[in-house]
């Protein structure tokens, strides 16, 4: 179980609900018998606020989340200062708090850029692309992904021009493609990334940042392989974006885009 804002609004829906209940059932009669019109101030607060709670709580577990881009590991697909939708249902629904899938409705799929929580730490939560899935043989060696003997395919496009090109002067933009799913990627060629090769366990997944070179992953032992019940969803569309660079401009051009 983790304490985040999901718990906080199953408990705020709980504690508003059990007023409300609690007023109908018994305080309210009472108040009639002892001909007193006005509510508590609690009461009031909570007939106003549970339903308001209980809305945001239905959308954010079963529908849709708004989640913030916190690093560079994503770049060039996104950047730090964008604001995202994650889409909870494609992959089935879970209760809120207690992550128990009640409703299975897909597979994550090679290529989705997916949003989950560390699994050393689930109080902290990632976003990056699975590039292997259970029973897959991920290869990574130079600068380039190899899965189930099928190379990605990176094929460099020239020095990266895009949202803090300032910090990455020598940094290659490329195109890989995984199970059809075309996206881009950086290479940096003065920071080598982790290689090696990883055979993905049952019940997991095996996820990279596009920023290869710059992205702290399942290569990494502190991340590791990430077990199905940690994925939280699909990340679909840039919402709001933000040049990290000047302050509070607006990068227009990002906002309202699907991520792929």
């Amino acid at each position: 179980m983790v304490f985040d804002f999901s718990f906080l609004l199953v408990a705020l829906a709980l504690a508003t609900g059990l007023v409300v209940l609690a007023d109908r059932r018994w305080l309210a009669p009472r108040r009639a018998a002892r001909g007193v019109s006005r509510e508590p101030v609690v009461v009031d607060w909570s007939r106003s606020f549970f339903p308001v709670i209980v809305l945001v709580l239905l959308l954010r577990s079963f529908l849709y989340e708004p989640f913030r881009i916190p690093s560079d590991s994503m770049m060039p697909t996104l950047v730090q200062g964008d604001f995202i939708f994650v889409n909870k249902w494609r992959y089935g629904l879970r209760l809120p708090v207690l992550n128990w899938k009640v409703v299975a409705i897909g597979a994550p799929r090679r290529g989705d850029v997916i949003v989950f929580r560390k699994p050393a730490d689930p109080s902290i939560v990632f976003i990056k692309r699975l590039v292997g899935r259970p029973g897959d043989a991920v290869r990574v060696a130079g600068g380039q992904v190899v899965v189930n003997g099928v190379p990605a395919g990176a094929v460099t496009n020239g020095l990266y021009s895009g949202p803090k090109s300032e910090q990455y002067p020598y940094t290659q933009v490329a195109t890989e493609t995984l199970d059809g799913v075309a996206h881009g990627v950086l290479l940096d060629p003065l920071r080598p990334g982790l290689e090696g090769e990883w055979r993905v366990p049952a019940g997991h997944f095996f996820m990279m940042g596009d920023n290869r070179n710059n992205s702290r992953d399942s290569r990494f032992p502190d991340v590791g392989f990430v077990p199905e019940d940690h994925v939280i969803g699909r990340a679909e569309a840039i919402w709001l974006s933000f040049n990290p660079g000047r302050g509070s401009l607006l990068l227009w051009d990002r906002m309202g885009t699907g991520i792929r």
